[in-house]
């Protein structure tokens, strides 16, 4: 439980000088990144197509809101930083293991995506990626074998039917393990 004296103190923390430098980054960063899309869409057509509206509006409508949301958190950070920000949870240093195991998940995944199909390298990441979010949680049964199947058998519960919905009924080719679409 937070006593008056640690949430004052924690909020005169949170609007520091120290701490708002990144706020303002994040801020700076949405904004650039607003008009960096709007800079694309300039040479995007404006003819109107089907409903009225042309390719260009959706690009034009999500770089207006990046631009607002962007001058909107660097006004924030400008004007006395985040309020009522938490004090930040984990561990003083980052958990370099977990992050090579999300990684090999990741880089194996964009590997072996062509070769043993979409389902399998995508149950693979999962796995990888679950096992290294386990470790960095400290969780205690990681290495038992009934983890990893539950772990690869959930990937697989999660990434066939992503393929099925997007080659089945979307007609998006994504790589499969045979010429049948199935899997």
């Amino acid at each position: 439980m937070t006593t008056p004296e640690s949430s004052v103190s924690r909020s005169a923390e949170a609007t520091s000088g120290a701490t708002r430098w990144p706020q303002y980054l994040v801020g700076l960063g949405v904004l650039l990144t607003g008009v960096a899309l709007a800079y694309g869409a300039i040479d995007i057509s404006s003819e109107a197509g089907y409903g009225g509206v042309g390719p260009n509006f959706l690009p034009w409508l999500v770089s207006i809101v990046l631009m607002v949301c962007g001058a909107w958190i660097t006004w924030e950070a400008h004007s006395g930083g985040f309020r009522e920000l938490d004090a930040p949870s984990g561990a003083d240093t980052a958990y370099w293991p977990g992050f090579i195991w999300v990684a090999a998940g990741l880089l194996l995944n964009a590997a072996l995506i062509t070769t043993i199909g979409f389902i399998l390298s995508c149950a693979l990441c999962y796995l990888l990626a679950v096992q290294g979010l386990r470790r960095a949680a400290g969780q205690a049964k990681v290495n038992a074998p009934g983890t990893w199947v539950t772990d690869f058998v959930t990937g697989l519960a999660i990434s066939a039917p992503v393929f099925w919905m997007f080659t089945k009924f979307l007609a998006i080719s994504l790589p499969g393990l045979t010429s049948t679409g199935w899997i």
